[in-house]
């Protein structure tokens, strides 16, 4: 007789009989006219692993779905992973540095061919994990938020957004990182404490009648300075608003603009606006009568000085890396007796999480999404009880997150992920449809179309995933129960 031993070892008694159930179909036992009970798995990112949170939502999950195994149910526990694009680009991006090859080298249909060959070779731990942990999904449907019935949802539902006019193009300010050259959400940036400077510059009215002191953590972006700040009720300037100010360096001339962003009681209670390069000056400038199309750029997509728009920035800081280009500009406007003093402060500043470089607020043009629109009928739901939070005291939460909720940026300037369809004519149209073939016939024939060459948000394709894993929108009706 066998010997026991002295301690339990799980993992080979557990792995023997998951395959073994997994291989005999028990997690989805075919029950024609049993009640349906369905859960869709969160879609874990297909180049991560499971951490703590996923192990402490999975049992539940698996305990619910069990439990309704048990009473005869028809039981799916729908699983699957995301596309992950900008982790999953990353990590592909680095393999081939390897070899040194770049994607540029490639060119994007063969980099994107890559990709789905490292899925196919290493993207299957999270689920290994999920089939470790004991999680009683079926596999049998597993899904993928690339896979090809996903991605016509995903357009679909994108086309049909558009039409509605829910979702559009705008030039705002978004979270750039040069980095990764792709605009980020709020979520991916955070936020360090870092030991930096706040610069004190000397600014000269336009009439030689005097000067007016502004404050910068960033004194390069005076070279897309476009109005002085200050606020209403402040007395000092009541007399400046309307004048102008001639920038050093560049020369301009900007406008003194009242408006209650300017704090008085913060240094000289004169604030620079550069709203092409800030959130809260973007407002400022929108407010003061700016439209975003005029605000000036200094800035390209590697955070490199470029010229603006009004050609005032001087040739030798064309090209500089936005910090090479802080050193010049303080250098110059030392030079030009406009720098009072330098004063050394901790300061908030906000890093990819990816990337880990210095994310810059940058003008571009990007697709949105209307939230606060959509946002409505969510907002109802709860209170009128349709939708009941659990519990209850997370619904402050919620409302606070729906009732302040911003425009989205879902654009991503990406190779790897759902490309937008959406193709430019050469006189500035834009034609949305699901295939070049139908936005050519709405263009007309004979007009040139060039497609967007950028993906979408990854969440964007990630929110319809409780529809599109079940089939929708193929003899479905809509989420919205439409159609």
């Amino acid at each position: 007789m066998t010997e026991l031993p002295k301690t339990f070892d799980p993992a080979a008694i557990e792995a023997r009989w998951y395959a073994h159930w997994e291989d005999k179909g028990l997690f989805r036992p075919k029950r024609p006219g049993a009640e349906p009970w369905t859960i869709v798995n969160p879609p874990p990112n297909v180049t991560g692993s499971l951490h703590i949170g996923h192990a402490l939502d999975n049992t539940l999950q698996d305990i619910l779905t069990r439990h309704a195994r048990l009473k005869g149910k028809d039981a799916m526990w729908v699983v699957g992973t995301d596309h992950a694009g900008i982790a999953t680009q990353m990590v592909v991006e680095r393999n081939l540095a390897k070899d040194g090859i770049a994607r540029a080298d490639l060119g994007r249909d063969a980099f994107i061919d890559k990709v789905w060959s490292w899925k196919a070779e290493s993207g299957g731990q999270i689920t290994r994990q999920l089939r470790r942990l004991g999680c009683s999904m079926d596999w049998s449907n597993e899904r993928f938020t690339m896979d090809e019935g996903f991605s016509s949802a995903v357009l679909k539902v994108f086309v049909e957004l558009y039409r509605q006019g829910l979702l559009y193009r705008d030039k705002r300010l978004v979270n750039w990182d040069a980095g990764l050259g792709t605009a980020i959400s709020d979520l991916e940036v955070e936020t360090r404490e870092v030991q930096g400077k706040f610069w004190h510059l000397t600014y000269p009215l336009a009439d030689g009648s005097g000067t007016i002191s502004v404050a910068t953590t960033r004194p390069e972006t005076m070279l897309a300075d476009m109005a002085i700040a200050v606020n209403p009720g402040d007395a000092r300037y009541t007399a400046l608003v309307g004048r102008q100010v001639r920038l050093p360096i560049t020369g301009r001339l900007i406008p003194i603009v009242a408006d209650e962003h300017a704090d008085p009681e913060l240094g000289s209670g004169a604030v620079k606006i550069t709203p092409g390069h800030d959130f809260n000056d973007f407002e400022v400038g929108r407010r003061a009568g700016i439209e975003a199309r005029d605000m000036l750029n200094m800035l390209d997509a590697k955070a490199r000085i470029c010229q603006t728009a009004d050609g005032l920035v001087p040739a030798d800081l064309i090209g500089l890396d936005r910090f090479d280009a802080r050193t010049a500009v303080v250098a110059k406007l030392e030079a030009a007796g406009a720098l009072e003093r330098i004063e050394d402060r901790v300061i908030q500043t906000p890093y990819g999480d990816r990337s880990g470089v210095v994310i810059e607020p940058w003008l571009t043009d990007q697709w949105y999404v209307d939230a606060k629109t959509l946002a409505a009928p969510a907002i109802e739901a709860v209170q009128t009880g349709a939708i009941r939070l659990v519990p209850k005291s997370w619904e402050k939460t919620f409302f606070n997150w729906m009732e302040n909720i911003q425009p989205w940026c879902v654009s991503r300037q990406l190779w790897w992920g759902h490309q937008i369809p959406a193709w430019f004519a050469e006189d500035g149209r834009i034609f949305v449809a699901e295939t070049e073939a139908e936005a050519q016939a709405e263009a007309g024939e004979g007009v040139l179309l060039t497609r967007d060459p950028d993906v979408l948000d990854t969440w964007f394709s990630s929110a319809l995933w409780p529809f599109a894993t079940l089939g929708w929108p193929e003899n479905h009706p809509s989420p919205s129960g439409e159609g």
